[in-house]
């Protein structure tokens, strides 16, 4: 993990040539003034904390011998040092897309991507106890990321703990719109995992319960087939609980995909 650190004239050879032999460097000229810097702060913040880096952030209107010597024409201009060179970096708010990207040109690795690719590998294995470590500390260094959260509900879901998943998901700030969709769909994989465990003596609750384990297996095609014929059978069921799961189910695998646009036919046809 990197960090950031404040540069001006005095300590910028100290603080940013120097250091740039250990490890790179990203400077962040910025003015105060600038709403496209107020934008990006936060990204390079988050982008460090996964990164090892140094971020260093040079106001242009405390340090204008800076931004003269380094041709600084307009702000955001983020420079890349390293090995004691400096080379352009981008200009204006970028992505954080954009960013990742020139991240990997540096050879830098996520510690989050990396973290989280410890905890599947460890779920492929079979190893629980392992996943589950590797999403605490996860958790732990990045309480704030909803990845993390998303992942680890999965994980808590798999497990058989679809409490814990919910409550995983409730620490989500509801206004990260990022995430959004896949924390909807989440939540559809939860509702279907308490009626895959409540199952129900009657038929339609069979095939309700049989269809949300389908969902939950990854059988997307046996689950929309099986709510499909509970509309199909009766539309007050579960107060039309078996079109919801349908159109979660949609939502979940995206309109592109194949059994998204066969069954919104289907069910379209169905319905009209």
């Amino acid at each position: 993990m990197g960090h950031s650190i404040t540069v001006n004239t005095d300590n910028f050879t100290s603080e940013v040539v120097e250091q740039s032999h250990q490890k790179p460097v990203l400077v962040d000229f910025f003015a105060t003034w600038c709403g496209p810097c107020q934008v990006l702060k936060p990204l390079l913040e988050k982008l460090v904390q996964e990164y090892d880096f140094i971020l260093a952030k040079v106001d242009i209107d405390q340090n204008p011998e800076l931004a003269s010597q380094f041709g600084v024409e307009g702000v955001p201009d983020v420079r890349v040092v390293q090995q004691g060179r400096v080379f352009s970096g981008f200009v204006g708010a970028a992505s954080e897309g954009k960013i990742r990207e020139l991240l990997a040109q540096l050879n830098l690795k996520s510690s989050l991507e990396l973290g989280l690719k410890a905890a599947k590998e460890a779920i492929a294995q079979g190893n629980a106890p392992l996943a589950k470590q590797q999403y605490d500390q996860l958790f732990e260094q990045f309480p704030d990321r909803a990845l993390v959260a998303i992942e680890a509900a999965k994980f808590l879901l798999q497990v058989n703990q679809p409490e814990a998943a919910q409550k995983m998901l409730n620490t989500i700030d509801s206004s990260d719109r990022d995430y959004a969709q896949q924390v909807q769909s989440v939540r559809l994989l939860i509702e279907l995992t308490t009626a895959a465990q409540e199952g129900g003596t009657g038929e339609l609750d069979q095939k309700f319960a049989q269809a949300a384990q389908n969902a939950l297996s990854g059988d997307y095609e046996k689950a929309l087939q099986g709510f499909l014929e509970i509309v199909e059978c009766d539309r007050q069921y579960r107060n039309d609980g078996a079109k919801k799961a349908l159109l979660s189910l949609f939502s979940l695998l995206g309109n592109q995909h194949p059994l998204t646009q066969k069954y919104q036919q289907e069910l379209t046809l169905l319905l009209f």
